[in-house]
Formats: structure tokens, sequence, C-alpha cells
């Protein structure tokens, strides 16, 4: 009877042994044939897709998801601060929103827009830069401050290289 237990259990071991090698080996194996990774390469073989350059001047229209609430312009300036990292000086004429100082983070085509007017209230838009570089269609999200001045909107809209 331990013979049997004992080859159960060697043949058990052995499946899982097997099962885990070939598991392992199916998550490290290429794709089908044919198949192309959708990641961009550049002719040196990186899989990271180059930052879109972003610094100068972006204007364009806003608009909310909200029917009840009025579209907005925007205008942007992008350029590095002291230490390197881009910032971008806005003008907006929202009834929300003034003058805003944004941090600017680009990772490949994608850019964010992020910062706070002096009373509290804040925005950030998301987007990405089309092919040609000159134009950032995007979505924003802005926060009212704590005063209850504004409430939080959100929508879409485009930034145009000037």
């Amino acid at each position: 009877m331990t013979s049997k237990t004992s080859s159960c259990h060697v043949l058990l071991l052995s499946l899982l042994l097997l099962m885990s090698v070939m598991g392992a080996g199916y998550l490290c194996a290429p794709g089908p044939a044919g198949a192309q990774s959708e990641r961009p390469t550049s002719a040196a073989g990186s899989t990271q897709q180059p930052a879109a350059e972003v610094r100068g001047t972006w204007s364009g229209t806003f608009f909310s998801k909200h029917s009840n609430v009025a579209p907005f312009t925007m205008t942007v300036v992008v350029n590095p601060d002291s230490q390197g990292r881009l910032i971008g000086s806005s003008t907006l004429n929202s009834d929300c929103l003034k003058g805003v100082q944004l941090e600017v983070t680009v990772t490949g085509s994608k850019v964010v827009l992020a910062g706070s007017d002096d009373k509290g209230d804040n925005i950030t838009v998301r987007g990405t830069v089309d092919k040609t570089g000159t134009m950032l269609k995007a979505t924003y999200i802005l926060n009212g401050s704590a005063t209850g001045r504004c409430e939080t909107d959100g929508g879409t809209g485009s930034l145009s290289r000037r």
C-alpha cells in the first residue's frame, strides 16, 4: 500500500513540477506568429516613445460636461523653471479659476498640466499631443475651493500650439 501511495505522490509532484515549468514557459513565450508589439520602438530598439516637445504657447477652449456651465478659454506658456522642470503660466477666462501656475508632466505623447490658483481652486488637464506636435486633445477636472465659490466640474477640450 505504501508503494502505491509513494508512487501516487511522486506522480503528483512530477505533474505539478511539469505544470509549473510549462506555465512559466507559456508566460514567457512570444505572442502568436506575426503579432507585433503595440509599443513604439526607435531604430535603436528602445521601447519608450520620445517625450513630446511641449515648450511654447498653447491656447484653446474647454467645454464642461454640464450644459449649464459656460466654456472657458485657456492659454498656457510652458517653459522650464530654474531646476529644468516644465511649468506653465496660464491665463483663463473662467468664473471658477484665474491665473494658475501649472506643473507640466510629459510621458511620451501624454501630457498632464496640474496646479491651483491663490484661492485654492485647482485644475488638472490630461491629454495626448498629436503626431504633428501641434494639438493637445484633453480632458479636465476642476475642483472648487473650500469657500464653495465653484463646484467640481469636468469636460473636454483642446489646446493648439501657437
